[in-house]
């Protein structure tokens, strides 16, 4: 299993399946925020599966959805099973996922709700789950943004996260939204090298 370390910054990602007691001896003097769908305050609403609405669906001219995961689950395409429009639509931040385990093989991501391409995995990270992710932290979350770079200009912020993979190649295991949190607030790839980009240069449409 691959593992992962964060680098010595004010931000840093770890998992929220470890106990609160062993995240606190792990991180000395740190806040420690959940930014998943079980979180219990406004942090829930970094989660993508947060029902913000409103949220474009990339390469889909007039089509939104409630929330980001409802993007990347609505857009799969499986054997034997095309997109799903009921995804765009679902607020309450369950019966999301389509999965291998209730579904066929899947073929990829479909580039938009009437393409013809399909994205492999890679792709369709950095097409569709990424750009979308960072349209909705800047239009959605722009004010709880602001105050987790407060935060952590003067003391650690730990974001936890069910996933704590931040390499966008790595496919073994999810990408975690927590480090594409931490790489907009701190310009890194994939949303810039010094400062977040706009939803409009990643290409959102």
């Amino acid at each position: 299993m691959k593992t992962f370390h964060s680098d010595c910054t004010m931000i840093q990602i770890d998992s929220r399946r470890k106990k609160p007691e062993t995240l606190l001896r792990q991180h000395p003097g740190a806040l420690l925020i959940d930014v998943t769908s079980h979180a219990t305050d406004e942090w829930q609403r970094l989660s993508p599966f947060f029902p913000h609405y409103g949220i474009p669906v990339p390469f889909s001219p007039g089509v939104t959805s409630a929330c980001v995961e409802g993007v990347w689950q609505g857009l799969k395409v499986f054997e034997h099973e095309d997109i799903d429009l009921s995804c765009f639509a679902n607020d309450t931040m369950h019966g999301l996922k389509r999965t291998l385990d209730t579904h066929d093989r899947c073929l990829g991501h479909r580039k938009g709700v009437q393409g013809t391409q399909l994205l492999d995995y890679v792709e369709a990270r950095k097409q569709i789950f990424i750009p979308t992710y960072g349209w909705m932290l800047q239009h959605k979350a722009a004010a709880l943004i602001e105050r987790l770079r407060q935060l952590s200009a003067t003391q650690t912020v730990v974001l936890l996260d069910f996933d704590t993979n931040p390499d966008i190649e790595y496919t073994t295991s999810s990408l975690s939204h927590a480090s594409l949190v931490k790489a907009y607030i701190e310009g890194l790839y994939p949303y810039g090298t010094t400062t977040p980009k706009t939803a409009q240069q990643l290409t959102l449409f």
